[in-house]
């Protein structure tokens, strides 16, 4: 593993913790982390409600990385609470994508030591047939 994905790792790893707000809501129990085409390290964590709505850490990281009017994602590994690495769910994918085409080059941790590239893990990709 490279030095970018262990320092990524350990960002997802310092935050990945279970967190019961009441009842209805956790949250932390998936981390993510993830490095721009600038050099910037942005991270999020799951949300879990009740009723089965919720975000994954991925869009987490994703929406704070597009506030700070970033869309290029060079790395991206996500580390779940228990102990494991979690490639992304296939909405998480398609968002990587989507946020910019880009993007199908990111590098992504699937495994532990296993780094593949977005555009690996969409083998049919969603086109959007735009009316513009």
């Amino acid at each position: 593993m490279d030095k970018e994905f262990e320092m990524l790792l350990e960002e997802a790893k310092k935050i990945a913790h279970k967190v019961k707000l009441n009842k209805n809501f956790s949250y932390g129990s998936v981390a993510c982390a993830l490095l721009t085409k600038d050099g910037n390290v942005y991270t999020g964590v799951s949300t879990e409600i009740e009723c089965s709505l919720g975000v994954c850490s991925e869009r987490s990281a994703i929406a704070e990385m597009v506030k700070h009017n970033e869309s290029e994602i060079v790395k991206i590994v996500a580390y779940a609470a228990k102990g494991a690495v979690y490639p992304p769910c296939g909405v998480c994918r398609e968002m990587i994508r989507m946020v910019n085409e880009k993007n199908l080059e990111a590098e992504v941790m699937v495994g532990d030591n296993k780094i593949v590239k977005v555009k690996d893990l969409l083998p049919d990709i969603f086109i959007s047939k735009s009316t513009e």
